[in-house]
């Protein structure tokens, strides 16, 4: 099943096809570096032509960090992938945060949960380029089983806050709902009462225990 934020890797026609369409010159610049690095785009939200894939290529700083938005045929993609693990990003933390950081990572991988690190510091590791700023959040993507999942990844995440740079991101659900994770813990304490839900195809308000939602 396709999901918000996986990569993709295009084939040599895809790419042919991405670099034929007009842009200004910076903007194509950066878009044949992406295709002659054989750098991935990643899965944005998805339009109603079920033929075509949306996806983006958020450019690193020397291309002043700018976002594309790019359409190509579903069947120019080369191969799906996903970003690097939380524990990749160890060498970009301040010196402080590093330890403390592998024992989160440990933490939550023995909850049977796998953390994934997107935004700028997924980036950063996957092509090389300074795409990290001072003062960048952390946004991680964690994909969990249920209810008690979430709720002890959260629990893991808010005790972080003492230590760590300001970690935002989302839970994943099994039926690809994803649920930004202080949301989750808001709705847990009764402080809302619904959650937002971001889908592949857009994104709701939903109450938590309704078919549509994560359980």
């Amino acid at each position: 099943m396709l999901r918000r934020h996986q990569l993709v890797w295009l084939d040599a026609e895809g790419w042919a096809a991405v670099r034929s369409q007009p842009r200004d010159p910076e903007a194509a610049e950066c878009v044949a570096h992406w295709a002659d690095q054989h750098l991935p785009l990643v899965v944005t939200r998805q339009g109603p032509d079920a033929s075509q894939l949306a996806l983006g290529l958020p450019a690193p700083a020397r291309w002043h960090r700018r976002r594309f938005a790019l359409s190509v045929p579903r069947d120019h993609v080369a191969t799906l992938g996903a970003f690097p693990l939380a524990r990749e990003i160890v060498p970009m933390l301040p010196v402080h945060a590093r330890e403390p950081w592998v024992l989160l990572c440990n933490t939550l991988m023995r909850l049977s949960v796998v953390t994934r690190v997107h935004g700028s510091h997924g980036w950063e590791v996957i092509t090389g380029e300074r795409h990290v700023r001072a003062g960048s959040d952390i946004d991680l993507h964690i994909a969990v089983g249920s209810v008690g999942a979430a709720d002890a990844v959260v629990e893991c995440l808010e005790a972080a806050a003492a230590w760590a740079p300001t970690i935002d991101g989302e839970l994943q659900f099994p039926d690809g709902g994803d649920v930004p994770w202080r949301e989750w813990a808001q709705w847990r304490r009764g402080e809302v009462a619904e959650v937002m839900v971001k889908r592949l195809h857009g994104v709701a308000l939903e109450r938590p225990g309704t078919p549509a939602v994560p359980a």
